[in-house]
């Protein structure tokens, strides 16, 4: 059975690598011209994750990637004293397997382990899709046009698959108040383990580097009250926009920006969030932050990305290729933990970038406690709110491993 994977960065590798241990034919068509192995920023997996990790047999090679950020120093405008925060410390309290690596890292980890078993198309994007009776007639941007018996879009936010199919993004994404840029930029501080934040109301820059990275990577988050006008690749506009909402932020931020006009990686989106009824329609279904997105930076995506990948390969796989049967189970087998994490994801934004200096004070305080309480109360504070950081962790894992290649039959 043919299937067509949009998408070559967390979701698409992960749902190929399942679909040709089921027994299914997948490709994966990727508009990027070749893996990418520079810029990006740090993603976490969380508990049901780093299981599937495991299960793939790439765990070794996520933890070897681990950006190993063990500290934050929190800077606020206008107090001169920063809070030294132990980061480390409270995500073991709210995960009990968890990694945070950078995406860029965690593609290529992904696609060599699929890479060998799995047909991959570079620069390349999909133009059309029709259904016929007997499955898909797909047309590409660069090659020819081919069939297959289902297409998936595992492509992102801004997902060609999912336009194709439903209709226009603004239908489906609902903004949730905040912004988020990323940028490479020179390891100056020779920060190794360490993050340091410089926060105000409204708006926060950070920089971290990772124990394997010659660079380091800025990131802003900011909020606003109404959305931006921009196109989402239209970067010299997304550039204007960053500077203009950090203006007369200290020296130390002031030094980030500048390495907007030289940064050989740069990143901007709004935080966003997919709120779909339904992530299939016919032979096409959604996978990731195409389908169910939570929110960039605020909701644990790339957990649910994969957990939503290792899934949908599942039920495809005990409903025997039907779609008919595998796409609706899908929905019903991962609906909770999306609802859940949109959730978290609103309140979220809201506590990382607060809007007041009395917020910022109250932040401050509580990092304060994570810092000074011991670890196991921190924990056990922690698995009290399970709808909250401890969410991630609820999830339970059906167990879709075939014995060996099942036989599975196009409709």
């Amino acid at each position: 059975m043919r299937i067509l994977i949009s998408g070559a960065s967390v979701a698409g590798p992960v749902l190929a690598y399942w679909l040709h241990r089921h027994g299914f034919t997948p490709t994966v068509v990727e508009r990027a011209p070749a893996p990418r192995k520079t810029g990006g920023h740090a993603v976490d997996l969380f508990t049901p994750a780093m299981e599937i990790a495991e299960r793939m047999g790439v765990l070794e090679r996520i933890q070897a990637k681990a950006t190993g950020t063990e500290h934050l120093t929190f800077h606020r405008e206008g107090v001169a004293r920063p809070v030294e925060v132990g980061i480390g410390r409270f995500l073991r309290s709210v995960s009990d397997r968890h990694a945070e690596i950078m995406r860029d890292d965690l593609a290529e980890i992904l696609h060599d382990a699929t890479r060998d078993d799995v047909e991959y198309v570079f620069g390349d994007s999909i133009a059309s899709i029709a259904e016929r009776d007997h499955g898909l007639d797909v047309t590409f941007d660069a090659g020819a046009p081919r069939r297959f018996d289902l297409v998936i879009g595992a492509d992102g936010l801004h997902s060609n698959v999912r336009r194709l199919t439903f209709g226009e993004e603004s239908r489906f994404t609902h903004w949730i108040g905040a912004y988020l840029a990323v940028l490479s930029m020179p390891n100056d501080l020779g920060l190794d383990g360490r993050m340091v934040t410089y926060s105000g109301p409204g708006r926060m820059a950070g920089v971290y580097g990772a124990r394997h990275m010659d660079d380091a990577r800025a990131v802003f988050l900011f909020r606003t009250d109404r959305p931006l006008d921009y196109h989402h690749r239209d970067t010299e506009r997304q550039k204007a926009l960053l500077r203009q909402a950090f203006a007369g932020a200290s020296p130390q931020v002031g030094r980030m920006l500048d390495e907007l006009d030289r940064t050989p990686a740069f990143y901007f989106d709004s935080i966003t969030q997919l709120r779909m009824d339904t992530w299939s329609r016919g032979r096409v279904t959604l996978a990731g932050d195409a389908g169910y997105g939570p929110g960039p930076a605020v909701g644990g995506g790339t957990s649910l990305a994969v957990v939503g990948a290792y899934v949908l390969a599942g039920e495809l796989a005990e409903a025997g290729g039907d779609h008919t049967r595998a796409f609706p189970a899908y929905e019903r087998e991962l609906g909770d933990y999306v609802r859940r994490s949109r959730a978290f994801a609103l309140g979220a934004a809201r506590g990382l970038v607060p809007g007041s200096h009395a917020r910022l004070r109250i932040l401050a305080a509580a990092a304060r406690l994570v810092t000074v309480l011991p670890e196991g109360m921190v924990r056990a504070l922690a698995k009290l709110n399970r709808s909250g950081v401890r969410l991630h962790d609820t999830v339970t894992l059906k167990d879709y491993r075939p014995e060996g290649p099942v036989r599975v039959q196009s409709r």
